[in-house]
């Protein structure tokens, strides 16, 4: 029996659901993904002195802190139902950096982890950024921006990584071009 027939023969089944994520069954395989059909918006941001904005925040699952691109759930609670990707990319961008964007665009979805979650992302590149504020997220988050030349990005991610914290695979979109490049 081939994987596909497997899919199409064995219903999903949940095992678990949380306030934000639930876990499924399909067959033999298991996986997550996010309850409500919640989606995620990660954001590109880019100074126009050509640093990239990043944020670092502890994250629980890790044990410790992570660098990541700025990123947010969209339509997370009941009085965002609906609510538009790219509205919600630039609400996160702001509340989690200070910056507010002329215009945000869609880069694509993408899947981070295909074979264990269900989660897609949008990922956005903010465009005319405005700082309105110092960001650092929702009282809660304990989100600490970061500011980092392009030419700079393998440096600062090695000096990340040597100081113990985890770094995201969306950190791949900047590193990309070096890693080509051998």
């Amino acid at each position: 029996m081939s994987l596909e027939d497997e899919y199409r023969d064995n219903p999903e089944e949940t095992r678990w659901e949380g306030r934000f994520i639930v876990a499924r069954t399909r067959g033999r395989w298991e996986y997550v993904g996010r309850s409500r059909n919640i989606r995620a918006a990660v954001i590109l941001a880019i100074t126009e002195n050509r640093e990239v904005v990043l944020v670092e925040q502890f994250r629980v699952p890790l044990g410790r802190p992570c660098i990541e691109l700025p990123a947010g759930l969209i339509g997370d609670d009941d009085s965002s139902a609906g609510e538009d990707a790219a509205s919600a990319a630039a609400r996160e961008l702001e509340e989690e950096t200070g910056y507010r964007p002329a215009r945000m665009e869609s880069l694509g979805e993408f899947w981070s982890s295909p074979g264990m979650v269900s989660e897609s992302f949008t990922l956005f590149r903010a465009h005319g950024l405005t700082r309105v504020s110092a960001g650092g997220g929702l009282e809660d988050e304990g989100i600490t921006v970061h500011h980092v030349p392009l030419d700079a990005i393998p440096a600062y991610i090695a000096d990340c990584r040597a100081k113990g914290m985890a770094v995201d695979v969306k950190i791949l979109t900047l590193l990309g071009p070096q890693l080509l490049a051998g």
